[in-house]
């Protein structure tokens, strides 16, 4: 899906939209397929930017999305969360994501983490 369709989609479509591809690229980033994995990023980045822009209404959304059985969505949703002023929630789930056994979207969580806490996220 293009980013400019994610703007016509309703709030509820487009968090299926960012659980779907948040999850597919975890689960390509821990699989190590990396060209793969750069494209699930960037749509997911693309959902995760438009949620961002739909106002307080979609943080309990995001919120649920941190108890999701797939990694990649819970990081996701995650750094949604540190985006849209949930940080404490949010640092909880990417603190649980970095603990071992260690995984590709666990060393990403423990890197977003380090990030947030030197103050140099979010990033650009």
């Amino acid at each position: 899906m293009k980013a400019h369709e994610l703007g016509k989609l309703d709030t509820a479509r487009l968090v299926d939209h960012f659980r779907e591809v948040s999850a597919r690229h975890g689960r390509l980033l821990n699989a190590r397929k990396t060209q793969a994995a750069n494209r699930a990023y960037d749509a997911a980045a693309e959902a995760r930017s438009e949620l961002t822009t739909r106002g307080p209404a979609v943080l309990p959304l995001l919120r649920n999305l941190l108890t999701a059985s797939e990694p990649g969505t819970r990081y996701w949703a995650a750094t949604a969360l540190l985006l849209k002023s949930a940080p404490d929630e949010a640092e909880r789930a990417l603190e649980d994501l970095a603990a071992p056994p260690m995984s590709q979207v666990g060393l990403s969580a423990a890197l977003t983490l380090r990030e947030w806490k030197s103050g140099k996220y979010p990033p650009s």
